[in-house]
């Protein structure tokens, strides 16, 4: 969390900017739109619920975090839209207090009695049997009991850390022979099943929250006590934290220390259930001391992240989706990657509609190559068990000079890459703890290899991460390459992040944070104000999830006011506020099953497009404070195909949400899907030039755009034979 604000804004201009924060509740507000929306399945309905809660404590441990710290150390400056932190605040509340109604509103009165109507209830203890309930507290005693540790509040027991995010019990009670009450808490293990089924012989399938299951059987816990008051709550902990990380050598340590420190960071939010208002309450508000503009009563469960889990355990998969199993890119055969790379020049991944495998194959492949002498990469997030770091140590310890530069300031990434780092070590290879006042951000391979002709390099630059988890549900592209300047030009930027080196003067043709991609990115947008006329007006479209840098705001609006036509399709935060009336310039939102994530550009140039795609949204983080990467999309085909994916965006009327003048985003309210999805028709189209090329050794399977136009998709080069199998397909 900076400290201090940015800069002072001047409020005279004030009406082209949309606060960033508030902003971000609106697309939060477009997430919670799908849960609503009738023409998506309940289970799928019931995934946005899942995903709203969970963005919305992300955005309270950061965001919400970092505004009550500027009100608190007097920085209560106004944002480029005239707002200060403080008035965000109460116009957040305001917005969150509907947002959470809304939420919970959809949850119980058309998702779960719609799960009830399929055969999938949730009920309370009340709602069983009583030989059913006695089972229940017979499982309790021998699966959820031993795993419970009660703690009480006396002058014996002071008030305990309660783990942020987790669902907490307090309970009041008066033991045997004393009058005055006394306190405790139970924490609802998050280890355990949050959904027990009930085993109650009715149709269909019933679950029990753990919680009701805990609080039923609480006498239990606290035998010999009259148990006066209960309720579930929950707390959000404030977990942004900066690093003082010039001295590179004690970086891990200082992080470690602050993940440790986490846990007794304040409290910026407390759940409540609705009705929870007794002297129990009274009790926690004098305990916590927090302000109530911090404290949210809502109607029904809390920590709704967790209906995750009943979206497996329904096991009803008519109420999800259809799968879009993901397609490979069809220049991947037999043949190893290098082969591939070599007959292509260049090979376009586009996860989740293309399978993530053939990354893992290139790094799997370059760890058993004979003829691999180095591999360098940058990780920001990995999964789990990432078989991307597997192939990285095997690499290591097949005597490949391995470089690996992991960015532990990942925020709630710390602990995880700090483990993966140490692994690395331990095989052999070479770690660099990202860039002192800096995060790495990028997303960049290189593979060294000794070849017939000499040493020769390959290279794949991304849009997202090195995560094969989240592949299957973020959108994002990428490139493999072995295009001599690029590959020259991502070996320059590993000898910046591994060494002394300073970045060269030009790169050939990369742009990078923070060294030139501000200049580069300007400039591109300065050449189509230039070459705009009435007769031929300048053209960008910009895709990416976060637009809120003040300068480039600017300069898009300098743009829109020259005649240039803009598109900015913005998934999140879009500080761009149109002007009323000006319909040059328009902002598109799309929420849909999976993540928006790309960051893809394009520039008319008067008539000689370039097509760009970067790691960096138009942030200042991502201009000024990061490391990052903007890379020029140069292969016809995979131009076309980008253009392709942004037409079909762009004619979004199914997910596609449009920003007004007014700072409102219009909403589609759809009962049933129609053919303008653009997710489903970049899958559909991918599929079938897939298909189409496994048929073809060679051929244009694209029809050539040179200019794109307000679009209306076609699928006129996919017409015929090709297009019926793949309607039969799905």
């Amino acid at each position: 969390m900076k400290k201090v604000q940015e800069k002072n804004s001047d409020p005279a201009d004030s009406g082209l900017f949309i606060s960033r924060e508030l902003s971000w509740i609106d697309f939060n507000a477009r997430v919670l739109d799908e849960a609503g929306c009738a023409a998506n399945p309940v289970l799928e309905r019931l995934k946005f619920i899942a995903i709203f809660s969970s963005n919305l404590d992300e955005f309270f441990m950061v965001r919400i975090a970092g505004l009550r710290q500027l009100v608190k150390m007097g920085q209560d400056l106004p944002d480029p839209a005239g707002n200060r932190p403080s008035e965000q605040l109460a116009r957040m509340r305001k917005k969150l207090d509907r947002l959470l109604k809304r939420q919970h509103d959809c949850l119980m009165d058309e998702i779960l009695p719609e799960l009830g109507r399929r055969g999938v209830k949730l009920v309370r203890p009340a709602d069983v049997a009583a030989p059913v309930r006695a089972e229940l507290s017979s499982y309790f005693r021998g699966q959820v009991l031993p795993v419970l540790t009660p703690l009480a509040v006396d002058s014996a027991h002071p008030f305990p850390i309660l783990n942020s995010g987790s669902i907490e019990i307090a309970v009041s009670m008066r033991p045997a022979g004393r009058s005055e009450l006394v306190y405790a808490f139970v924490e609802v293990p998050e280890l355990l099943p949050r959904f027990i089924e009930v085993p109650d012989n009715q149709p269909g399938r019933s679950f029990m929250l753990l919680e009701e299951l805990i609080m039923d059987n609480l006498g239990t816990l606290f035998t010999g006590c009259g148990i006066e008051e209960y309720f579930p709550f929950r707390i959000t902990r404030d977990m942004d934290f900066s690093v003082e990380d010039n001295d590179a050598e004690d970086l891990m340590q200082s992080i470690e220390k602050k993940l440790l420190q986490r846990r007794h960071r304040e409290p910026i939010r407390i759940e409540l259930i609705a009705g929870s208002r007794g002297p129990l309450v009274k009790w926690l508000a004098k305990e916590f001391r927090l302000d109530e503009q911090f404290w949210y009563f809502v109607r029904g469960p809390l920590h709704l992240k967790q209906f995750f889990e009943l979206v497996g355990k329904a096991r009803l998969p008519e109420l999800l989706e259809p799968a879009w199993p993901p397609v490979m890119p069809p220049e991947f055969s037999e043949q190893s990657v290098f082969e591939t790379i070599s007959q292509y020049g260049s090979v376009l991944i586009a996860p989740p509609f293309h399978s993530f495998n053939p990354i893992i194959r290139f790094l799997e492949e370059a760890a058993e190559d004979p003829e691999v002498l180095a591999i360098k990469q940058t990780l920001y997030r990995v999964s789990g068990n990432s078989p991307v770091v597997r192939a990285l140590r095997r690499a290591a310890e097949n005597g490949k000079q391995v470089t690996v530069v992991v960015e532990l300031k990942a925020r709630f990434d710390e602990g995880n890459n700090i483990v993966w780092a140490r692994l690395l070590e331990e095989s052999g290879a070479h770690v660099v703890y990202g860039v002192a006042g800096l995060k790495v951000h990028c997303k960049a391979l290189l593979v060294v290899r000794r070849e017939d002709g000499g040493i020769r390099r390959y290279a794949h630059l991304a849009t997202g991460n090195y995560n094969d988890k989240t592949a299957a549900i973020y959108t994002d592209m990428g490139i493999m390459t072995g295009d001599p300047d690029l590959c020259f030009d991502v070996a320059n930027l590993f000898n910046v992040l591994t060494g002394y080196s300073s970045p060269p003067a030009s790169w050939r043709k990369i742009a990078a944070s923070p060294f030139d991609m501000r200049r580069r990115v300007s400039g591109l947008i300065e050449r189509e104000i230039a070459h705009s006329t009435p007769e031929r007006p300048g053209r960008i479209i910009a895709k990416m999830n976060s637009l809120s840098d003040e300068k480039i705001v600017r300069l898009l609006h300098k743009a829109a006011d020259a005649g240039v036509e803009i598109d900015l399709i913005v998934r999140g935060i879009c500080c761009y506020k149109p002007k009323p009336g000006q319909e040059n310039a328009r902002v598109t939102s799309i929420v849909d099953r999976y993540l928006e994530h790309t960051r893809l550009f394009y520039f008319e140039n008067g008539g000689d497009p370039e097509f760009y795609l970067a790691s960096a949204d138009w942030m200042y983080r991502n201009l000024d404070r990061r490391v990052e990467l903007l890379f020029p999309v140069e292969d016809e085909r995979i131009r076309e195909i980008c253009l392709r994916l942004l037409e079909f965006q762009l004619a979004d009327t199914d997910k596609g949400r449009h920003l007004l003048g007014s700072g409102v985003y219009t909403r589609p309210k759809l009962e049933r899907y129609t053919d303008a999805r653009s997710q489903y028709n970049s899958y559909r189209f991918l599929k079938a030039l897939a298909e189409r090329e496994k048929r073809r050794a060679t051929g244009d399977a694209l029809k050539v755009y040179t200019s794109p136009e307000r679009p209306v998709p076609s699928f006129g080069d996919l017409s015929g034979d090709d297009a019926a199998e793949d309607e039969s397909g799905e």
